[in-house]
């Protein structure tokens, strides 16, 4: 993963969901979340960074969990032809299902934007 493809995908998330200033962006230490272009994007938005501990898995155990999710409930079920097809299907499941349906035992069985919605 490059860092222009992690600081897209962060524009994108920024323009589609309006995060308020103070938001925690929690990432792990790839070099594509420590690169300059990354931090000052999420700098000029008022993010908190945090950060996973050198070597600690666990710190992001909630984010690995939605990509083995990602991996088993799409990118798994099918051999894919082009890049953009696989961007598109992504882009489907986590705005029109994973977000706004799928249930979450660490989210008391509500869906991501049911949880955002009760907690704001």
């Amino acid at each position: 993963m490059t860092a222009d493809l992690a600081t897209t995908a962060l524009q994108r998330a920024i323009a589609l969901r309006q995060p308020p200033p103070g938001c925690v962006h929690h990432a792990d230490r790839g070099s594509q979340y420590c690169s300059e272009a990354y931090r000052r994007l999420l700098s000029a938005h008022g993010f908190i960074v945090s950060m996973s501990r050198k070597g600690n898995c666990w710190d992001n155990a909630v984010t690995e969990s939605f990509f083995k999710t990602l991996k088993a409930e799409l990118l798994w079920q099918q051999a894919w032809r082009t890049r953009q097809n696989v961007e598109q299907a992504i882009t489907s499941y986590i705005n029109d299902f994973y977000n706004p349906q799928r249930l979450h035992s660490a989210l008391q069985w509500k869906s991501p934007l049911d949880y955002e919605r009760n907690a704001a």
